[in-house]
């Protein structure tokens, strides 16, 4: 079915300020990068400014996929998404540009970062690993959300 027809059904589309403050609320989503026979996707915590950038913290090793795959891709897909019910969800599907963060990049995020939620193992092994910054340069967004009722408690139409 199509968005047209899913509207009927109580799903509606986000706004540009819904998606940016759906994007200010959340923490992790997963990056989709191009790769010869289907996307590589991985989850990942991400810190956003507000506008047009997400900011990744990438934990690699030197035969690092992750790295190498962000490294030759043009473009990347990132979706974000919460769902709190199976009547109350949202969900927005970025498309944009990754770009690896220079060094003086690091003081310019820090804030963005501080909160960004990480498994403890990543926390640990960050100690000896690289850890690397990268840009997701937004340009393209979408954003779908349900706000319903279960079956039985919408409201009678009379």
């Amino acid at each position: 079915m199509s968005i047209d027809e899913l509207r009927a059904y109580g799903l509606t589309e986000m706004t540009d300020p819904e998606i940016a403050n759906f994007l200010a609320s959340q923490r992790v989503g997963v990056l989709a990068l191009p790769e010869e026979g289907a996307p590589y996707l991985f989850p990942i915590s991400y810190g956003f400014d507000g506008d047009d950038s997400l900011y990744f913290t990438y934990l690699s090793g030197s035969s690092s996929r992750k790295r190498q795959a962000t490294d030759v891709a043009e473009t990347a897909s990132f979706l974000v998404f919460a769902v709190d019910t199976m009547y109350s969800w949202e969900s927005v599907l970025l498309t944009g540009r990754l770009e690896r963060g220079s060094e003086s990049a690091w003081d310019d995020v820090e804030a963005l970062l501080a909160d960004v939620w990480r498994p403890d193992l990543f926390e640990s092994a960050s100690l000896s690993g690289d850890v690397e910054l990268y840009e997701f340069r937004i340009e393209d967004r979408s954003g779908v959300k349900h706000q319903g009722l279960p079956p039985g408690l919408e409201p009678s139409e009379t």
